[in-house]
């Protein structure tokens, strides 16, 4: 019996659900979601394995126009799905059409692998939109295949994986079988603790955190995890610690619950909050937080 696996590279405006995508095609949840845009920071890896293929998933930070070094390399990490996919995933919604998306639709039209364009958020519109949205999509890049989907109600996502599978080439697994992702428990934990920070504080707060895990131990069934949370300002870490430090422990509480879920262990989570100032455009700094594209 043949083998078949590949990478399967999901790329896209911020916001538009790539990481909802990737997280229900994986059947976990490794990626962060929330409403809030440009979440995504790395590119993480999802693997999904059979007797005879192995998909890997790939999400991406979304593409946009940078406006500080973190998000130059968030580019980078988007941009570099193109080189090294088998198949891509351009992931588009109901809000979005070909007329913002020129110089996207060159390189789409471009690519010599197979190429599906999903118009997600679908259960948000009505058949009409939808259809002429379709008909858009296949205008401007004839050679892809336009499939309409609701991530979040996991609509059409049988359709879209049985299509990978026939697209895969035939070659051995790149990961070892009972692999789920290529990321570290610790990056799982800082991501965790992120999304309640993306959750709980507006305006330009979450964007300037890092979260670093300084310690993480496991005993039996409990982890001991020590964590800072870095900020570029005095004022951020104020806001982000909050009167008597009750605006910390919320996110404690909820990051801990969620972490206990994810490892099926007992967790002990203590979080520190320290400045680094200007850390978003110091390249020194990114490379030790794991902002190392190539």
């Amino acid at each position: 019996m043949s083998h078949r696996a590949g990478f399967v590279n999901i790329i896209g405006k911020p916001n538009v659900g790539k990481s909802t995508l990737m997280n229900a095609m994986i059947g976990e949840n490794l990626s962060i979601i929330t409403s809030k845009a440009q979440t995504t920071r790395h590119r993480i890896l999802g693997i999904v394995n059979g007797e005879d293929f192995q998909v890997v998933y790939s999400d991406t930070p979304g593409l946009i126009t940078p406006a500080y070094k973190l998000q130059e390399y968030m580019v980078k990490f988007a941009r570099s799905a193109f080189t090294d996919a088998d198949i891509i995933l351009y992931v588009t919604d109901i809000e979005d059409s070909t007329e913002n998306a020129g110089e996207m639709i060159t390189q789409l039209n471009k690519l010599k692998i197979p190429l599906l364009i999903l118009i997600n958020k679908i259960d948000l519109s009505h058949k009409d939109q939808v259809n002429t949205l379709i008909t858009d999509w296949q205008k401007a890049v004839p050679a892809a295949t336009v499939i309409p989907i609701s991530a979040l109600e996991k609509f059409n996502l049988e359709k879209i994986f049985m299509l990978i599978l026939e697209s895969l080439p035939e070659s051995p697994p790149f990961y070892p079988k009972d692999e789920l992702t290529d990321k570290s428990e610790r990056f799982f934990v800082s991501e965790i603790i992120r999304e309640k920070i993306l959750m709980n504080y507006q305006q330009e707060v979450p964007y300037a955190v890092e979260v670093a895990v300084e310690n993480f131990k496991e005993s039996g069934k409990i982890i001991n995890i020590r964590c800072i949370i870095y900020v570029e300002r005095e004022s951020q870490k104020g806001i982000l610690i909050g009167r008597q430090g009750k605006a910390l422990k919320k996110v404690g509480s909820m990051a801990r619950s969620d972490i206990e879920k994810f490892f099926g262990k007992q967790a002990f989570l203590e979080l520190f909050v320290k400045v680094k100032k200007d850390w978003r455009n110091d390249g020194r700094v990114l490379k030790q937080f794991g902002y190392n594209p190539t």
